[in-house]
């Protein structure tokens, strides 16, 4: 039960339930509907995540309750900006992440969880828990992003546990900016519950530091998060080596880059020579 109550508060099994073709006759293998499901998932709590920190005309920001009219974080691709730059920060993620993913399967219902509903004999939800404790027994190589996902997503049912059901796939999507806002409180406080639980489950040499690697990967996440949104990485062909397009960072700030450099910028600020003091 408390595996299960963690697979739908995360979101994983609802992310599992839009994978094209789970109930069809050519249905995935559980570890491969885990893979998509993981990647899905990821894609969308980072999705809610961008707007928290850049809101624009989408329906996320709107759910959130801060829309604005000029482009934000998703027309700048700040979720898959993350789910890249996350997967490969590391040089070897699943020597992190696989721990993670195994303590939150194993204590996650100490956080107090909403029960899940009866699963029918070979439902989705049956097949995510074989898929992911497949995935977990074999040491298969887990990317960091989707990890992040499921932290974000339990503390948003910890925050608000209606946010386990509504629009999107993610609970952390669904909330309101305060309650976003909740969320790394939570994280960068740190969580008590939440390192109590890490504490009992992680080995060695990982034990101990949770708070310490709570705290800065909540900020890790808001920084990484605003240089993806303002950065040219959206528009930036790697084989010409220049922009297919103007950045949305450029558009909200009003940057217009010049190669001859700006007048302010040249010489001494207004014919100063010299300063003191």
């Amino acid at each position: 039960m408390e595996r299960r109550a963690f697979l739908v508060s995360s979101g994983l099994a609802g992310a599992a339930l839009a994978v094209p073709g789970v109930a069809g006759a050519a249905e995935p293998d559980d570890a491969g509907l885990v893979r998509q499901a993981l990647s899905r998932l990821a894609v969308d709590t980072f999705s809610g995540l961008a707007v928290f920190v850049m809101p624009g005309p989408d329906l996320y920001s709107r759910v959130q309750g801060t829309p604005r009219p000029e482009p934000g974080g998703i027309e700048a691709r700040a979720p898959q900006f993350l789910v890249e730059h996350l997967n490969r920060y590391l040089p070897f993620p699943d020597r992190l992440a696989v721990p993670i993913m195994r303590a939150l399967m194993q204590g996650a219902g100490g956080l107090a969880l909403p029960s899940p509903r009866d699963d029918a004999p070979g439902g989705v939800l049956g097949r995510v828990d074989a898929g992911l404790r497949r995935l977990l027994e074999n040491d298969a190589t887990v990317p960091l992003a989707p990890v992040v996902a499921l932290l974000l997503n339990l503390e948003a049912v910890r925050v608000a546990p209606l946010a386990v059901a509504g629009p999107f796939l993610s609970p952390f999507a669904r909330l309101r900016y305060a309650r976003k806002a909740r969320v790394f409180e939570l994280l960068e406080g740190p969580d008590p519950t939440l390192v109590s639980l890490f504490d009992r489950h992680l080995p060695e040499p990982l034990k101990g530091s949770v708070s310490g690697l709570l705290k800065f990967l909540a900020g890790a996440l808001l920084e990484l998060t605003a240089l993806g949104a303002y950065s040219e990485w959206a528009v930036f062909d790697p084989d010409t080596r220049r922009l297919r397009g103007r950045p949305v960072g450029w558009q909200v700030s009003g940057y217009t880059p010049s190669i001859d450099g700006w007048d302010e910028h040249k010489g001494y600020y207004q014919g100063r020579k010299q300063v003191t003091g």
